[in-house]
């Protein structure tokens, strides 16, 4: 079964060379406790299907990625896995040591709470809403980075946008592009909220911001492919008081 599982991540991950744009995960829709238990193990699991972890995995072979999922996620032994895989315990311990090392050079330094990141994440659609490029700038890192998955399906950038001026102009120049009766609710999904534009129709795009220690915006995910919305797509615009805010064009 683990062998199946390589093989088809590396038919996913030949398929993924000749996507169109940067590539980011599937949206997943989880829930409010993942961040507050005591005992740590939901923190542990919304960081493990975080947008950034995913990217992350994303960028280790399938040999490693499956390794590092064994070993981290599944807590089995390094003689397990040499089994599963067929391999010689030495170097699974070695892919083990290897796909630790690239994860902890590349995950996220800081892990805002839940409140903190839904707060940034309004100050940062309302400037957006108002043209406010300088509040914009303000709240964004110098080398902030935007990366629009749109998978040649709708408009969006082909290449990621560095730098808190270039980003900034273009979510400001990205408002004529809100369809009609578009509002925003935010939910939890991949354990961190989330900006949901949504119409009756249900959602379009996805958007979640990642903080530094001083609680500005280093990087900016935005899935607009709609084949990507599938485990989201029963989402439509709620009708309870103070749950959506209503955007305008």
């Amino acid at each position: 079964m683990t062998r199946l599982a390589i093989d088809r991540l590396r038919r996913i991950r030949a398929r993924r060379e000749t996507y169109v744009g940067p590539w980011l995960p599937e949206p997943l829709l989880t829930t409010e406790p993942l961040l507050t238990t005591e005992d740590g193990d939901d923190v542990e699991y919304a960081e493990s299907v975080s947008l950034a972890m995913l990217v992350v995995l994303e960028t280790l072979s399938p040999l490693e990625r499956a390794v590092f999922v064994l070993r981290e996620a599944f807590a089995f032994s390094y003689a397990e896995i040499a089994d599963f895989l067929g391999r010689g315990e030495p170097a699974v311990r070695q892919l083990a040591h290897r796909a630790r090392q690239h994860v902890q050079a590349r995950r996220p330094r800081f892990e805002p709470d839940a409140d903190l990141r839904r707060a940034v994440t309004e100050r940062f659609l309302a400037a957006c809403l108002n043209g406010d490029i300088d509040e914009l700038v303000q709240l964004l890192t110098p080398d902030a980075t935007l990366k629009v998955d749109g998978g040649g399906k709708v408009r969006a950038p082909r290449n990621p946008i560095h730098g808190a001026d270039r980003v900034a102009r273009f979510f400001v120049g990205a408002r004529g592009g809100l369809l009609p009766d578009t509002r925003v609710e935010y939910h939890e999904m991949n354990g961190a909220p989330a900006a949901v534009f949504l119409t009756p129709a249900g959602p379009y795009t996805v958007a979640q911001l990642d903080l530094d220690d001083r609680q500005r915006i280093v990087d900016i995910h935005l899935i607009g492919n709609p084949d990507k919305f599938t485990g989201i797509r029963p989402l439509t615009p709620s009708s309870q008081p103070g749950c959506t805010v209503e955007m305008s064009r």
